[in-house]
């Protein structure tokens, strides 16, 4: 997972449904990408995440926006262009070489099953990543006409059957990522993208050029996406038909703003009993003065969790 000071409060109750409805939670490792000029500093977020979680395994690695900043184009909705949106791209670099298997989660959802049925899903034959696919959705509209009007572009996809699929919830095979370098295929499309416009969304469209048609199909379940609404308007929806896994917010809508702006969706309560979020008035000011710049100036604390 990313952790930063924007989207902490979602990040610390996405850590605490993972351990609440694990089997074995004491075998679960969390890597927290944090980026290098973070307003609340890697450092801070560290101890933050020591003090709510005392029992964690995790490690917290510093991710240098100067990595991918000169890759990033405008896209239409400007949080979808902060570049720790791009460090999954970068986890095979990131990641001691050791790791060689991971899940990635984005900060603004729920685990509400055990995490270890996630990870024990196998990626069958020579794919690199699963993810729940949707190939109902109208795949065209995630690339521009240029892109589709391209003869040499559009061939990217003539031996696939491309499905969309939701980038905030991946089991990935980084063995296999390194081998096939598919950091610089995604830069690579970022480049192109740099030169002419062939998307407007952020971070998932080079992920769907390289990967869309070749990914492991996991069930529905473990992506209920786009509870935050749409990129525009952040509107409240509800739940697809079916079993849920993984409640996800993607979208403009945060639950946690909602909350607090006393405008929540019906499915933001769901959200509720993991927040960790505490009142100042319940903590020693001196502990969290360095967490003084998250969410606007507003210093934050949060209860600890004891599994």
């Amino acid at each position: 997972m990313t952790l930063d000071s924007e989207y902490l409060r979602g990040s610390v109750a996405a850590v605490h449904s993972v351990l609440k409805h694990a089997s074995c939670p004491e075998n679960v490792f969390f890597h927290f990408i944090a980026a290098e000029f973070d307003p609340a500093s890697p450092r801070v977020l560290t101890q933050l995440v020591r003090s709510t979680f005392p029992s964690l395994n995790f490690k917290v690695y510093i991710f240098r926006e100067d990595t991918v900043i000169n890759l990033i184009s405008s896209s239409i909705r400007q949080a979808l262009e902060n570049p720790l949106n791009y460090a999954r791209n970068y986890l095979g670099d990131i990641l001691g070489r050791c790791v060689d298997r991971v899940i990635y989660l984005d900060s603004d959802l729920l685990v509400v099953d055990d995490i270890h049925k996630l990870w024990n899903i196998s990626l069958s034959g020579s794919r690199v990543i699963g993810a729940p696919e949707y190939c109902h959705a109208n795949f065209t509209k995630y690339f521009t006409d240029g892109f589709w009007s391209d003869p040499v572009l559009s061939r990217v996809f003539s031996s696939r059957k491309p499905c969309y699929f939701n980038t905030g919830v991946m089991v990935m095979d980084l063995v296999r990522w390194r081998q096939g370098n598919y950091r610089k295929r995604i830069e690579n499309w970022m480049e192109l993208q740099r030169k002419r416009r062939i998307y407007d969304l952020g971070s998932l469209p080079p992920f769907l050029l390289v990967f869309a048609g070749n990914v492991e199909a996991i069930d529905h379940r473990w992506n209920q996406h786009g509870l935050g609404g749409d990129n525009v308007r952040g509107s409240c929806r509800s739940l697809h038909p079916g079993p849920v896994s993984l409640l996800h917010w993607s979208g403009k809508g945060k639950p946690w703003v909602r909350l607090e702006s006393k405008n929540p969706c019906p499915l933001d309560h769901l959200w509720e009993p993991y927040d960790l979020y505490k009142p100042l008035r319940h903590y020693n000011a001196a502990k969290f003065q360095a967490l003084s710049s998250i969410s606007g100036s507003t210093l934050m604390g949060f209860s600890s969790y004891l599994s």
